[in-house]
């Protein structure tokens, strides 16, 4: 098991390096100077903007950039936003609750509907709950999940009145953000479960344990549900992150303050610090996130910490 956890540490290093390097270049690709939008621009000189910019130490060599933004990351630095100057691991942390809070709700959206969903069409393949399961799985899959958004809105905000469009901090707030981003992901699901289920049902395994006189739940929940959880968990574990990077968009439609919504802000005013801390912070938890499900994956199923020695 130790091998297999170093293994896996080994291979998250590059990937994190990537990232870093990624949220330099894009920062720096995206038109505009943060000199200019700091001073608003054109009430500033020339000289002001020249000053501004040594001063944020933007007019030195792009690989020198880099290089004190590795160093400071090195130290658990993220930097110093430009517009507020606050520490940028500040102004992340305290929007960070609410992106975690979204994303553990449409998380348990997409379990709750995807799961048992696709344990009820796979035990049934072909039935009436199977199409219909299946229909709900091509719904969620087909509508992106930004417009399943203002379709939410328009419907149980604006027409029904009963849930707020815009975030004032109570749990009924969260529905329809969790709804919209989760929905998706359940779709997803309820595939994977229905597939799996249903390959499950027709080894040679479960024909022996009815033969024996067990019945269907009992097969079910002691054999079949079992040797299906390992896909499920691996799909909910890369899914989580997923939802973690997707929150941005939904967080604007529905004006959470969050970290998705922060970054789209701090792209527009061009506070590179911000764009870059977010960034790296958002990686790395993805990363985190599949390093995580791997070894909860290894910890279950022994035979892929063999294929990790092999």
């Amino acid at each position: 098991m130790a091998l297999f956890v170093l293994r896996r540490l080994g291979a998250a290093v590059p990937v994190v390096l990537g990232i870093t390097v990624i949220a330099f270049i894009l920062v720096h690709v995206v038109p505009g100077d943060p000199a200019k939008v700091i001073l608003y621009g054109a009430n500033a000189s020339p000289e002001q903007i020249a000053a501004l910019r040594q001063q944020l130490g933007l007019d030195l060599p792009l690989w020198r950039q880099y290089a004190a933004f590795a160093g400071q990351l090195l130290r658990g630095d993220l930097g110093t936003s430009f517009l507020t100057q606050n520490s940028v691991a500040f102004e992340l942390l305290s929007r960070a609750p609410s992106t975690l809070v979204l994303t553990v709700a449409s998380m348990l959206v997409a379990v709750v509907i995807g799961v048992p969903l696709g344990l009820v069409a796979g035990m049934r393949p072909g039935s009436a709950l199977d199409t219909l399961a299946r229909w709900i799985s091509f719904a969620g899959v087909a509508v992106p999940y930004f417009f399943l958004a203002l379709l939410l809105v328009l419907v149980f905000s604006v027409k029904l009145q009963w849930f707020s469009a815009i975030d004032d901090g109570t749990a009924k707030a969260l529905v329809l953000p969790a709804v919209s981003l989760g929905w998706g992901y359940a779709a997803i699901l309820t595939r994977l479960v229905r597939g799996r289920v249903i390959e499950e049902l027709r080894s040679d395994y479960v024909k022996a344990a009815r033969a024996r006189g067990s019945g269907d739940l009992r097969v079910l929940l002691r054999q079949v549900l079992r040797n299906s959880s390992v896909p499920a968990v691996t799909t909910i574990g890369l899914q989580f992150g997923n939802i973690l990077t997707g929150a941005a968009i939904t967080e604007v439609i529905f004006g959470r303050a969050g970290l998705g919504s922060f970054l789209a802000t701090s792209i527009t005013s061009k506070n590179i610090p911000v764009v870059q801390g977010a960034v790296v912070v958002i990686g790395v938890s993805y990363v985190l996130i599949n390093l995580g499900v791997d070894l909860l994956v290894g910890a279950i199923d022994p035979r892929t910490r063999q294929e990790a020695r092999g």
